[in-house]
């Protein structure tokens, strides 16, 4: 396991919610505006990226683990990061894995886990929707055992609920999440992974691909209004459900 953050004071707290992505950067695109808002309300939260990226065109895996703890300080010293190391594009949908992902769920113990969306242009990130899915539910049962990094056995722990978020395709989402307030935060999340995005003081001779356009980084911002437009929201995070969101106040929906 990589431990991509500075701060382990919180490492092994128990934690609201707990966020993965395939790649360092998808958790900002994806779901950080509702992050910075449950942050905001005083939830705790933690980040895992499966791989350190190292089949993207631009970049390195050294930057973009850098880039991650850049994106990790904005949301402020208790949140973690770590990276498992998986191999970008080559990692299996095998018990090896899916222990990798049990360990850190029962690390964090989260109430609700965030992940990648069911369905995308890149492969990567329906296999590790399916991926971190399925850890969620083994990582409840007693008799898979794992250990933590002192080899002390871990109790089995399944969240609550999964929720996807949604990314490069347009899917529907069974609910949204208002993240007006946060959309700037956000922004600003997702360009500390300079070497992915536009910026129009970038001069590397790096190659031009279909996410360092400033045409995607728009696209983003506006994806966000589109989901907004549906809640009466100006900038609003879509999610997908695995099973059906109960509810005990129909007030409570709007």
């Amino acid at each position: 396991m990589i431990i991509s953050t500075v701060n382990q004071r919180s490492f092994t707290m128990k934690t609201d919610i707990l966020a993965f992505g395939v790649h360092p950067d998808d958790i900002e695109l994806g779901c950080s505006g509702t992050l910075f808002k449950h942050i905001s309300m005083g939830y705790s939260v933690a980040l895992c990226d499966l791989t350190q990226g190292e089949l993207g065109t631009r970049g390195s895996a050294e930057l973009r683990l850098k880039e991650a703890e850049a994106a990790r300080k904005l949301y402020g010293d208790a949140v973690q990061r770590i990276n498992l190391g998986m191999a970008d594009g080559f990692f299996s949908h095998d018990k090896q894995h899916i222990l990798k992902i049990v360990r850190v769920i029962r690390q964090f113990k989260p109430e609700i886990v965030l992940c990648n969306a069911i369905s995308d242009r890149h492969p990567d990130h329906g296999r590790a929707a399916k991926l971190v899915s399925d850890a969620c539910f083994f990582s409840g049962l007693i008799k898979i055992h794992t250990i933590d990094d002192e080899e002390k056995a871990q109790e089995a722990w399944r969240p609550k609920v999964v929720y996807h978020y949604i990314q490069d395709r347009n899917l529907k989402a069974d609910f949204a999440v208002d993240i007006t307030e946060f959309i700037d935060k956000k922004m600003e999340a997702i360009r500390a992974f300079s070497s992915q995005f536009y910026s129009p003081d970038d001069d590397s001779d790096e190659p031009q691909t279909p996410i360092s356009s400033k045409s995607f980084f728009d696209f983003n911002r506006h994806k966000n209004q589109v989901y907004g437009r549906d809640i009466g929201a100006e900038y609003a995070e879509g999610f997908t459900v695995e099973r059906k969101i109960g509810v005990n106040n129909l007030f409570d929906i709007y």
